[in-house]
């Protein structure tokens, strides 16, 4: 069993809203990656695709190692570490007292998250020095997203 579990999730809306898909890597503790999947949401937005890009992660790794988890969306990031539980107090209502957009999925990752020991890291998104794990579930989602097809390793 490894020490810890180092993933990159992303997701992909081609224009916004548009075809959408979502797309995670996971390495292992050199960083080399070793299993990765992605799938396609129709219809959708970028928002959501990261979010569930997440959610898949969470559901594809194992709930008693340590995750690190990579992504280059701040929205989907700040969503589940930050703007939840002001979000829960309010009743699932924004500071300007609006519905939480995406509140299914949000409740989904919470609830996937309870117990587990995740670590989230921000990531650039599309740079030639940026993080490779994020890259290859860059082109994954975005490749999803265009031919609305999974697609990944066995």
């Amino acid at each position: 069993m490894s020490d810890l579990i180092i993933a990159a999730c992303d997701g992909a809306a081609k224009k916004n809203p548009g075809p959408a898909a979502w797309a995670w890597v996971v390495a292992d503790a050199d960083g080399t990656p070793r299993r990765w999947e992605a799938g396609p949401l129709g219809h959708s937005t970028n928002n959501v695709a990261e979010l569930t890009a997440l959610a898949e992660l969470l559901e594809a790794t194992d709930p008693a190692v340590p995750l690190e988890v990579r992504m280059d969306s701040q929205y989907a990031m700040n969503a589940v570490t930050k703007w939840i539980a002001s979000w829960k107090r309010n009743g699932w209502l924004t500071a300007a007292k609006k519905p939480v957009a995406n509140k299914e999925l949000v409740v989904r990752i919470d609830a996937l998250l309870q117990g587990r020991d995740v670590t989230f890291r921000h990531v650039a998104a599309h740079r030639v020095d940026g993080d490779h794990l994020n890259a290859i579930a860059d082109v994954a989602a975005s490749d999803a997203a265009t031919s609305q097809q999974p697609a990944g390793t066995a």
